[in-house]
């Protein structure tokens, strides 16, 4: 008997139909639905991006994307533990599974995507490692700090890329390290070091949150780093992975296609956008691919809003901390922001 190759199209068909099969829920979804809560690392207190009141409410950017994944996973924004860590614990505490995510304003790099058993998801926040000083130093540019202390904290990007940008410039700047950022601070504002660094975003929150009078500082204009910020979790689990990314892929979409928080009801029922249709399960059911319900989409945009939302809300122009959005925008309003299509 003589058999015929399938043909290319039918393969095609074949693959297609295999792509599209439902999901089995990771080990980490299992374990989260047990306990019916989502455990999230977050910074100590970084205003804009994670950071407790005095009635130990959290908010902020990186708190929100957790809320998103707990109405996404679980169905309520509100099923989230935040355990706040410093910068030389977060990776150990997502390695030894004492948090489900890292979402703690953490850089994507090389090494930390490589080595630490750890995966990178998607970038929240595009950044960048800046200096401040104080206005009265007269320092108008960061290539003015040579031989200059500068306050910087332990274990991050910003003191290695403090050491190499001092080096490929000739500056001989003099680090004065501390582990907390609260020492970081403690130390600038005291007039220990001449400049504080770390990402662009952080030094605005600590202006606006720690010094007397933020109109004394100059955030200086040199950007001297890539910093692309956002949610990590352990390597192993590619069911959980997927379902942080696109969470964080789903707030970007939303947002393009003008889907809010509150519109999400309304264009539910009333709108003949395919688009929209899958964002918000009205049309297609793309959460069976992640082991998730049709709803899981609809629910993290009504709890959190969208990603323009949710910048506006927590750094935004009028917010306390007044961030433009810069590249923070999304890719068809001048900035680098992109989502894949949620299809």
């Amino acid at each position: 008997m003589t058999f015929k190759p399938l043909s290319t199209l039918a393969i095609s068909v074949a693959a297609l139909g295999a792509l599209a099969l439902p999901a089995h829920a990771g080990k980490t979804l299992d374990g989260i639905k047990a306990r019916g809560q989502v455990i999230c690392g977050v910074h100590t207190g970084l205003a804009g991006f994670s950071a407790a009141d005095s009635n130990g409410k959290w908010s902020g950017i990186d708190v929100d994307v957790c809320r998103a994944v707990a109405a996404a996973t679980l169905g309520d924004g509100d099923k989230v533990k935040f355990v706040p860590l410093v910068a030389q614990a977060r990776f150990t505490a997502l390695q030894s599974g004492e948090v489900d995510v890292l979402s703690r304003n953490t850089t994507f790099t090389l090494t930390r995507d490589a080595s630490l058993g750890l995966s990178q998801t998607a970038v929240v926040y595009y950044d960048g490692q800046g200096f401040m000083v104080p206005v009265k130093s007269k320092i108008k540019s960061a290539k003015q700090l040579k031989g200059q202390t500068v306050c910087v904290q332990s274990g991050t990007t910003t003191e290695k890329n403090l050491t190499d940008y001092s080096k490929a410039n000739g500056l001989n700047v003099k680090p004065v390290v501390f582990e907390k950022l609260d020492a970081v601070e403690g130390a600038y504002f005291s007039g220990r070091c001449v400049a504080y660094t770390t990402d662009a975003s952080g030094l605005a929150s600590v202006r606006n949150k720690s010094a007397k009078n933020p109109a004394d500082h100059l955030i200086l204009p040199e950007l001297i780093s890539k910093e692309p910020l956002g949610p990590m979790v352990r390597r192993g689990d590619d069911e959980w992975a997927a379902i942080v990314k696109w969470t964080v892929y789903g707030l970007l979409e939303a947002e393009e296609y003008g889907v809010t928080a509150a519109n999400v009801d309304d264009l539910k029922a009333n709108s003949k956008d395919p688009v929209v249709g899958r964002i918000l399960g009205s049309t297609e059911d793309t959460g069976k691919l992640l082991g998730l319900d049709k709803e899981w989409l609809a629910r993290a945009v009504k709890t959190t809003g969208n990603y323009g939302e949710i910048f506006e809300r927590n750094v935004g122009p009028k917010s306390d901390l007044q961030l433009p959005r810069g590249l923070n925008n999304l890719w068809n309003k001048g900035g680098i922001q992109y989502a894949p299509p949620i299809r």
